[in-house]
């Protein structure tokens, strides 16, 4: 069979294939699936004529040399449609093949022919014809068209030519002469973490259990059976490398740091190593990797902190002097983040004339954490880095480990952070974090679901960070505390917190979205287990979330018309629609009644989809029949400010 396809750019446009779906900036970027589930693929395809055009789906994994093939097929005006399954983690491309059948085409015409009466003897002659050339299309379909031309041949009688049969068989077998193939489009498969995961994310050294004592790698694993009682997927590590001495930090961010201040863990580099070691005080290598296989029997998995600076002790400032910039009386050049200057760090130099040893230099620091168990990174502010050095740092890494995922800790403009996330990192913060009114919520969502952002922006929801109190929190209330967990943990499919969270940790720095005695410059010790804490709601919250397929993917989601303007409702869909779920969360703490119209959802699969007739309370198991297209429920924020039901068709 001829396989050789032109590009369509350079075959005087016989066909076109355009407005091809999935595709971001027209294949500049990849899109994103999840490794083992379908892609669907679809394209206008068109050409000048009547004859009947066949196509087909191409793709390979990037590691692979050939190409796999499957069928489109067409639908309503030049709408082709099909699906491929990429087998693993990794990137891919794939492109649509277009071809004129001509056999079919040849079919078409003799039978319009035949309804208008006369003699086509040599029309049968000339579709038989078409049989002695065909090409190795397999041995099935090669006994196929043996049989029929021969059955042709002996009595004369064209409906052997017509055969459904033949049909299929010449379809693969037939000479395509005009095959044609479009650009390749870029895809990136993930594993499934990259979809869904709640993260715990915690400063290592205030782990202990006395205070003023740093922690060390053995008091983190033991807060592990605690973490993972509360379902959490991935517990997230601020950086763990020792921490420069010069123009250290003190508590609250003061300049001077006082005799005893550990400094913040952001200002990365001493004596003692680099980004590619430990804090003494943690503990040794050995000690990390006994916390990786801890978390490993926990259900849990690492991720690391990587921040792209360096305290003014760092090895590199000796090694490299070069990667650093100075200032014209030959002092250190420190970092900036307008409003604020971090005199305790400073950036690595991306336009120095050895950029491209510094580039390899920071990878093989990922690569090195990768290879103690580590799968997962944050990156701290990587707006602030040339958007080049990422898109190729995350090839580097993943072209080794398609394991790998990357989450990017960017609150900078929108389009800059969608930019972000063309570039290859697998997941983004948001600002969800400031989303508070009905209104403003509805929007935002409603912007991340659509295309083209859901093929390439995965959101990552933190309810609060290390370096974000948000206003709405800061009044300590329990009841807004569990509304913004509910709402991260069932909007997205990713979600986040930062210890103290659980415990209700509110108290600001007067006027400030910032943490009073933050653990970014002084160690916490606290009581997990102290009154008021909400974790036994995490814990439920999270084991919804994970017996719920609806709720661990992000973009089947739709909201839905609640008579309260102080509640949100929407629904959520697994993706074989097998599940699907109804939420209502107060946004304000009175108690009310709420109306949901729920008349017009659906579920079940296939053939057995049918409307909702009731739905099941997931936190108290009780079931509610629907009535006049709906249900009205009670929803009383001081006992839970989340309603989460299963429909039930």
């Amino acid at each position: 069979m001829n396989k050789t396809a032109r590009p369509v750019e350079s075959a005087h446009s016989t066909f076109h294939i355009t407005d091809v779906y999935p595709s971001v900036d027209g294949g500049r970027f990849a899109v994103k699936r999840i490794a083992g589930e379908p892609v669907e693929v679809w394209a206008d395809i068109y050409r000048d004529g009547h004859d009947v055009i066949a196509a087909a789906l191409v793709w390979r994994h990037e590691g692979d040399g050939e190409w796999q093939h499957a069928p489109m097929t067409p639908h309503s005006d030049d709408r082709w449609g099909g699906a491929f399954v990429p087998d693993r983690p990794g990137r891919y491309s794939f492109a649509i093949e277009a071809w004129t059948d001509e056999f079919a085409s040849w079919r078409h015409r003799f039978e319009q022919k035949q309804r208008d009466g006369g003699d086509h003897t040599l029309d049968a002659v000339e579709g038989a014809g078409m049989l002695t050339r065909a090409q190795a299309g397999g041995p099935a379909a090669a006994a196929i068209i043996i049989r029929q031309c021969e059955i042709f041949l002996q009595t004369g009688e064209p409906g052997a030519l017509l055969a459904p049969e033949l049909r299929e068989a010449m379809a693969d077998s037939q000479f395509r002469r005009d095959l044609m193939r479009s650009q390749l489009y870029p895809l990136t498969a993930d594993r499934p973490r990259a979809r869904s995961g709640a993260w715990y994310q915690m400063f290592p050294r205030s782990q202990g259990k006395t205070p003023g004592v740093h922690a060390t790698f053995n008091d983190c694993i033991a807060r592990l059976p605690d973490i993972a009682a509360m379902g959490f997927d991935v517990v997230l590590l601020a950086p763990i490398h020792p921490i420069g001495r010069t123009h250290r930090k003190g508590r609250n961010n003061a300049a001077i740091a006082q005799a005893g201040d550990p400094g913040s863990p952001y200002a990365i580099g001493a004596a003692e190593g680099g980004h590619d070691a430990v804090h003494p005080e943690l503990g040794t290598l050995d000690d990390f990797r006994a916390f990786v296989a801890a978390c490993q029997a926990h259900g849990l998995e690492v991720a690391l902190d990587f921040a792209v600076q360096c305290s003014l002790d760092h090895p590199w400032l000796t090694a490299h002097p070069e990667w650093f910039k100075r200032r014209p009386d030959g002092s250190m050049c420190t970092a900036e983040h307008p409003p604020q200057r971090w005199d305790d760090v400073v950036n690595p130099d991306f336009g120095s004339e050895d950029a491209a040893a510094l580039w390899r230099a920071l990878r093989d620091v990922v690569l090195f954490w990768v290879e103690q168990g580590v799968k997962i990174f944050r990156i701290d502010n990587p707006h602030t880095k040339p958007l080049a050095f990422w898109e190729w740092l995350i090839r580097e890494v993943q072209d080794r480990d398609p394991d790998v995922l990357f989450l990017s800790e960017a609150f900078a403009r929108p389009k800059l952070m969608k930019g972000l996330a063309k570039l290859g990192f697998t997941q983004s913060y948001t600002y969800f974090t400031w989303r508070t009114q009905r209104s403003e919520l509805e929007q935002y969502l409603g912007e991340l679901i659509s295309y083209p952002d859901r093929d390439f922006f995965r959101p990552n929801f933190f309810v609060n960070t290390p370096d974000i109190l948000p206003f709405h929190l800061q009044s300590g209330e329990s009841w807004m505390f569990k509304s913004r967990l509910a709402l991260a943990a069932t909007l997205s499919s990713n979600y986040g917190i930062t210890s103290g969270f659980e415990l209700l940790d509110h108290t600001p720095v007067p006027g400030r979205e910032e943490y009073l005695n933050s653990e970014k410059y002084e160690i916490r010790v606290r009581d997990w287990d102290q009154a008021g804490n909400i974790k036994p709601y995490i814990a439920a919250l999270n084991q919804i979330r994970r017996g719920n397929p609806a709720l661990q993917q992000f973009a089947n989601l739709r909201f839905i018309n609640v008579d309260d303007g102080g509640v949100i409702g929407f629904v959520k869909e697994a993706a074989d629609q097998g599940n699907v779920i109804v939420a209502a969360i107060a946004l304000s703490s009175e108690p009310r009644d709420v109306w949901l119209p729920l008349g017009d959802v659906m579920a079940g699969r296939g053939d057995a989809r049918r409307p909702v007739t009731a739905v099941e309370d997931l936190v108290t198991g009780e079931r509610h029949a629907l009535e006049w297209g709906g249900i009205r429920l009670r929803l009383d924020p001081a006992r839970d400010p989340a309603l989460l039901l299963r429909c039930v068709a």
